[in-house]
């Protein structure tokens, strides 16, 4: 019930579960990975910027701001584009606002979270009459090696996965880990599992096992990309913001491809196109748009003093 296996390549993770007991209290893998995904981006930014010669204790007054916001933003983007599971008919006021509150169930969504960070920060700079640019390129440097610790907590939870395939890189997860039952309905019905998972189920030690994109592998892969070449290249950006302008544009390059695959995804609108997707696509194209003009206007400027 708890084994997770990579067929394609020939791995079998035995009896993965997602968190562990101690002294009678249940503590999940998964906030344990949030924490150590928080400390090593806090760990990146305060390294570049003892490097770039900056007061790192600003970063640590920042990341104190932000922690509220953050998980208001997360929350509000989730509510707000799966409302219908939270603003049901029938339900009071009182019932619908514990139901928002309680994100113990589940439902953060990492770009509400980006959101609020970058207004916190807007905010923080102009308070402390700090260059917005320069330090949104230290604080990018952080996140992102964040957001590539912390999406292993979806594996653990056994969430954030793609539609069905059975492809080199598929995982496979037993049905009886959601509900122990033998009928696959009220997985689907549930939107737990998707109609194509359930018709494409396969068999190992007598238990079936639905077959899916571990997506949550994908972007912890292209986001450890993504972080590696942003610490390469920082030492040769041309202006302050690049940094952060080629975060914008990777990630949400990875998250137009990624949030395409999965399954569990927010609102879908026109076109079949999701939310997050569509949210991705934005950023990169205005992205874009400003490294190009940026990069033109340093072009002149160096051919006007040389």
């Amino acid at each position: 019930m708890f084994d997770i296996r990579f067929p394609g390549l020939g791995l079998t993770l035995r009896n993965v579960k997602d968190g562990i007991n101690l002294f009678g209290l249940d503590i999940k893998f998964y906030g344990m990975i949030i924490g150590v995904a928080f400390l090593t981006g806090y760990f990146v930014i305060c390294a570049d910027a003892k490097r770039t010669k900056q007061n790192s204790e600003l970063y640590l007054d920042y990341l104190l701001w932000l922690i509220v916001p953050a998980i208001i933003g997360a929350r509000l983007y989730y509510v707000i584009f799966s409302r219908k599971s939270y603003f049901k008919k029938g339900s009071g006021f009182f019932e619908t606002l514990v139901r928002i509150i309680n994100v113990r169930n589940g439902g953060l969504a990492i770009y509400g979270g980006i959101i609020a960070g970058v207004v916190v920060a807007i905010i923080f700079c102009k308070k402390k009459n700090i260059r917005f640019s320069i330090f949104a390129d230290t604080i990018c440097l952080g996140l992102v090696i964040g957001q590539s610790i912390g999406r292993w907590g979806n594996f653990f939870n056994r969430e954030a996965f793609g539609e069905f395939t059975d492809s080199k890189l598929a995982m496979c997860i037993p049905v009886d880990y959601f509900v122990n039952k033998h009928s696959l309905k009220p997985l689907v019905e549930s939107g737990i599992i998707t109609e194509r998972m359930a018709n494409n189920t396969v068999m190992y030690d007598s238990m079936n096992f639905i077959s899916v994109h571990p997506t949550f592998l994908y972007e912890a892969i292209w986001n450890l990309v993504l972080f590696i070449f942003l610490m390469i290249y920082r030492k040769h950006k041309k202006f302050d913001g690049e940094l952060f302008l080629m975060y914008i544009w990777g990630y949400g390059l990875g998250r137009v491809w990624i949030e395409g695959l999965r399954s569990d995804s927010l609102m879908t609108i026109g076109g079949g196109m999701k939310v997050s997707q569509l949210v991705a696509f934005l950023c990169v194209i205005a992205a874009s748009v400003i490294l190009v003009k940026k990069r033109l206007d340093y072009a002149k400027e160096y051919a006007a003093n040389n």
